[in-house]
């Protein structure tokens, strides 16, 4: 967890690079006019994905090659960002901006090198630099308080961040959960991993990442989910049925009694996403988006 004085200085760090990069306001979030300000170029001549075992020897990272995939490399004493460039686009510019991160944050500066690869990448992670490098590339890529101007303008909907992701130029994944995390209302999410299944077993969803709004821990605390779920659960029952996006309700089980919820479906074909809220829940909008079921 960082603490809430250091989040604050990373989006000041953030807010500045956009502002002067002559970013803010600017949609997608110009990644490279933010890489420019930093001082930082990207080597699009190596491919983290295909090196030698040698490059990284080289680089002095060889003692990580194997432990997860490499997702990105900062050389700060050459100003350099190394990428896996099979990764999705959305995601290499997560990652360009987690670099970013790494060199404008003053206090990692007695580190030349970063390795961050699907481990370290993670928003959970424990390691505080790599936690501080996520926070602001998510502050710059979402920029900061523009982007909380906007869900103000959109209902409370999973397709608004659908809306967002393009706007931003972010992965869903990202959005998603700046979205819930960020939101003034009690909403929840559930990222769920697909099983790999045989055609005689009954396809399954196990929980990748859960998150919660601040106003929906305030009344109901922290949910407690299964790590798996069964064929009784409405959402997988409508993986089962092949569904790529859907609307349906849910009864959601708490400490504080149970919460009668709607909840927006949807299936990016990586993961299934499932986005919950206590019902009656509303933002207020003019905009209405066509949800396909």
């Amino acid at each position: 967890m960082i603490p809430d004085k250091k989040k604050l200085e990373i989006e000041n760090i953030a807010f500045d690079a956009l502002y002067k990069s002559k970013s803010l306001g600017v949609f997608p979030t110009p990644v490279e006019n933010i890489l420019n300000y930093a001082q930082l170029r990207i080597d699009s001549s190596v491919d983290l994905s295909k090196v030698p075992s040698n490059f990284f020897a080289k680089h002095g990272l060889a003692f990580k090659r194997g432990l997860a995939k490499i997702r990105g490399v900062l050389d700060r004493s050459d100003k350099v960002i190394y990428l896996d460039m099979n990764q999705h686009i959305s995601k290499q510019k997560f990652v360009k901006l987690h670099e970013v991160g790494h060199e404008l944050c003053g206090w990692q500066g007695n580190m030349l090198k970063y390795l961050d690869d699907d481990e370290n990448l993670d928003p959970d992670i424990n390691d505080m630099f790599e936690a501080e490098a996520n926070y602001f590339a998510s502050s710059a890529l979402f920029q900061g308080q523009v982007f909380n101007e906007k869900v103000s303008e959109y209902p409370l909907e999973l397709a608004t961040c659908l809306h967002l992701q393009k706007l931003f130029g972010g992965s869903f994944h990202a959005t998603i959960r700046r979205y819930v995390e960020h939101s003034k209302k009690r909403c929840a999410l559930l990222i769920l991993n697909k099983e790999s299944k045989s055609p005689f077993s009954t396809p399954q969803l196990s929980i990748r990442n859960y998150f919660q709004s601040p106003s929906f821990t305030k009344e109901w605390g922290a949910i407690e989910w299964d790590s798996n779920f069964d064929y009784d659960v409405p959402f997988v029952q409508n993986y089962i049925s092949n569904r790529r996006m859907t609307k349906s309700e849910l009864v959601i089980e708490s400490g504080n009694g149970d919460i009668s919820c709607d909840y927006h479906y949807f299936d990016n074909s990586y993961n299934v996403f499932v986005f919950m809220f206590p019902k009656g829940e509303t933002i207020k909008s003019r905009t209405s988006f066509v949800f396909t079921r």
